[in-house]
């Protein structure tokens, strides 16, 4: 699905404008962001969990030139699905 595709189901869905969906999705991904520098995790009750995690830096060799480099430390945010949203897709695989 593409970004078009998830906005104007999400627009049909809850019955607002462009606008409005827009600056709902826009104010849900600044929540994210914010909590997410700040080390803090965002759950979502019936969805999942996002939490940040800590990457620490790390010495890695280019297997083309055999070269090594240090990759610095960095902020990853990973998602792990809740219960419910487990079992809808259980209950329907792809097809």
């Amino acid at each position: 699905m593409e970004h078009k595709q998830f906005f104007s189901i999400l627009q049909e869905r809850l019955g607002k404008d462009k606008k409005s969906v827009d600056a709902l999705y826009s104010g849900l991904l600044q929540i994210i962001k914010e909590r997410s520098l700040s080390m803090d995790s965002i759950s979502l009750q019936g969805f999942g969990t996002f939490e940040p995690r800590k990457k620490l830096e790390r010495v890695v060799t280019n297997p083309a030139t055999g070269k090594r480099m240090l990759i610095p430390p960095k902020i990853v945010l990973t998602f792990k699905p809740g219960a419910v949203l487990k079992n809808r897709i259980k209950e329907n695989p792809a097809r």
